[in-house]
């Protein structure tokens, strides 16, 4: 093992973060810091860690995509049938988070998961890379293979069978959207005297938010 990873540190100094500098909602905050991100980190700025619980309490996270935000909620696309999938069809609640190095920040999300609608789905898919949409056949995501051939295999056998015509989407691919009912913004400060603002509201259809500054 590595013996030095307890002297692997570094010291932050970011800009303020305070609750009365910030806007009564969290989406125009987040669109913000995710334009910042973006000019910063680039095409890795949309980057999030997914966790999810199965059905005995465990917790697993990865990492995936957002594909989209706006007031109701945060897009992602998967295999409904992966585990993460699986794992939302019996615990519909999950977390987000996003970490930019760059800009020394990090944000946090948590609510409940809901499936998108079949045409939002439709119209997503039909913006991929030809390529990804084959995958989406091609890959029965979490299910355990034999080789990278058995893989290549099945991508030879929908190129086929899509060699003339669009790749429609298939039924166990599709988008969900997380409702928050929490988001947390961190600013990285020096001394770890970080900033940290938290959002909160009642329910996922309140539309007033609570500020708050957390303690580091």
């Amino acid at each position: 093992m590595m013996s030095d990873l307890a002297d692997m540190r570094r010291d932050y100094e970011g800009e303020a973060l305070a609750p009365e500098n910030t806007p009564d909602t969290p989406l125009p905050l987040f669109e913000d810091w995710l334009k910042r991100a973006t000019e910063s980190e680039g095409l890795d700025a949309n980057a999030m860690t997914l966790a999810t619980v199965d059905s005995e309490g465990h917790p697993h996270a990865r990492i995936v995509l957002l594909k989209g935000f706006d007031a109701q909620g945060f897009r992602f696309y998967t295999n409904y049938q992966s585990q993460k999938g699986n794992e939302l069809a019996h615990v519909p609640n999950a977390a987000i988070v996003f970490w930019w190095p760059e800009l020394q920040r990090q944000v946090r999300v948590e609510g409940s998961v809901e499936k998108v609608d079949a045409q939002q789905s439709d119209d997503y898919f039909a913006t991929r890379p030809r390529k990804s949409q084959l995958a989406a056949w091609v890959s029965q995501q979490s299910v355990e293979i034999p080789n990278r051939d058995w893989m290549k295999e099945r991508l030879t056998r929908f190129e086929q069978v899509y060699a003339d015509q669009a790749v429609e989407r298939p039924p166990h691919w599709g988008g969900y959207l997380l409702v928050p009912h929490t988001i947390e913004f961190w600013q990285g400060q020096r001394s770890r005297l970080h900033d940290r603002v938290r959002y909160t509201r009642r329910d996922n259809q309140a539309q007033e938010w609570h500020r708050t500054r957390l303690a580091p």
